[in-house]
């Protein structure tokens, strides 16, 4: 069965940095593309990268602070932050979509094959 997990969320100071996990079972990570998105409370959910073999791309808004990366080895992507500001505050989720690349940015939420639970990211003093 087809799963991602999230981990690597917590509580943390405005200026500091998380690295997300997104680990895979059940499918190859390098046949899909990785998706990262964020949903705040009250807000709609944004994409914010996206890494595939050959192609990756970050959102404008974040691409200053937040770098995707994979390790095909561990079937983990990952998303490291830095400089975390309050309004990074959100559920962080992943999500992989099958034969596809990321030249055109991130994909839609609604055409994922696989969707993980998310992970909480709270920036707060």
């Amino acid at each position: 069965q087809a799963q991602l997990v999230e981990s690597g969320g917590g509580l943390v100071q405005p200026g500091e940095s998380l690295r997300l996990s997104c680990a895979a079972s059940g499918v190859t990570l390098d046949r899909y593309a990785i998706n990262w998105y964020r949903q705040a409370p009250g807000k709609e959910r944004e994409g914010l990268s996206c890494i595939s073999e050959g192609s990756r791309y970050t959102a404008d808004f974040v691409k200053d602070r937040f770098t995707i990366s994979k390790d095909n080895a561990v079937n983990t992507a990952y998303l490291q932050m830095t400089n975390l500001k309050p309004e990074d505050t959100a559920v962080y989720l992943c999500a992989a979509v099958y034969g596809l690349s990321c030249k055109q940015g991130v994909h839609e939420y609604s055409t994922m094959n696989v969707r993980g639970r998310g992970t909480q990211v709270t920036v707060s003093s």
